[in-house]
């Protein structure tokens, strides 16, 4: 009589079962609970509201470049508008005014103008280092132009990610997600100038 073996049944969890696992385990490290009041917190709102208001006007700016550099440049303008819409986005989600995205992307360069240097002389005590340059001065060459958007967007996804040290959860998180979607923005920029 030939001796035969029981089907072989897994000891452990299934292999199917170890990633859904992992995977709920990451949308649950997401949603964390709010943090206790502490002495520490309760001076943090009001680093948290300059924190964010200075994101607003941040991302207001890079708006307005994108503005001008369509004005200068209207053969960029399909390319560049649904990035502009993404950046007017982040503005309204640190709670700017909006005021950007109200106008039409194929603004005169002086209403551009002017609301650049508007945010660029309210921001400029804030934070000189998250703005390339104090006006949206385009240039000549829509590759050279390109450029400068790249740059301007991974400078400020770069000030964000310093920001992240200094404030609270969900702001942190909101400016990890502008962040990540300035530095994709960027390769969007220099990819398509190839």
């Amino acid at each position: 009589m030939p001796f035969t073996l029981p089907p072989r049944t897994p000891s452990g969890p299934r292999r199917r079962s170890l990633l859904a696992s992992a995977a709920g385990a990451l949308v649950l490290v997401g949603c964390s609970a709010p943090e206790p009041s502490t002495d520490t917190t309760v001076q943090s709102p009001s680093a948290a509201d300059r924190a964010r208001a200075r994101a607003a006007r941040d991302s207001e700016s890079l708006a307005a470049r994108y503005a001008a550099v369509i004005t200068a440049h209207p053969p960029l303008a399909a390319r560049l508008r649904p990035l502009r819409a993404e950046v007017v986005r982040h503005m309204q989600a640190f709670g700017g005014s909006g005021t950007a995205g109200s106008r039409p992307s194929g603004s005169a360069s002086a209403s551009a103008s002017a609301s650049a240097s508007a945010s660029a002389s309210a921001s400029a005590s804030a934070s000189a280092s998250a703005h390339p340059s104090p006006s949206p001065t385009v240039a000549a060459r829509e590759k050279d132009a390109l450029a400068d958007l790249a740059t301007a967007e991974r400078t400020l996804a770069d000030q964000r990610t310093k920001d992240l040290l200094t404030v609270p959860g969900e702001l942190a998180r909101l400016l990890a997600s502008v962040a990540a979607a300035g530095a994709a923005h960027a390769f969007l920029l220099t990819e398509g100038a190839k």
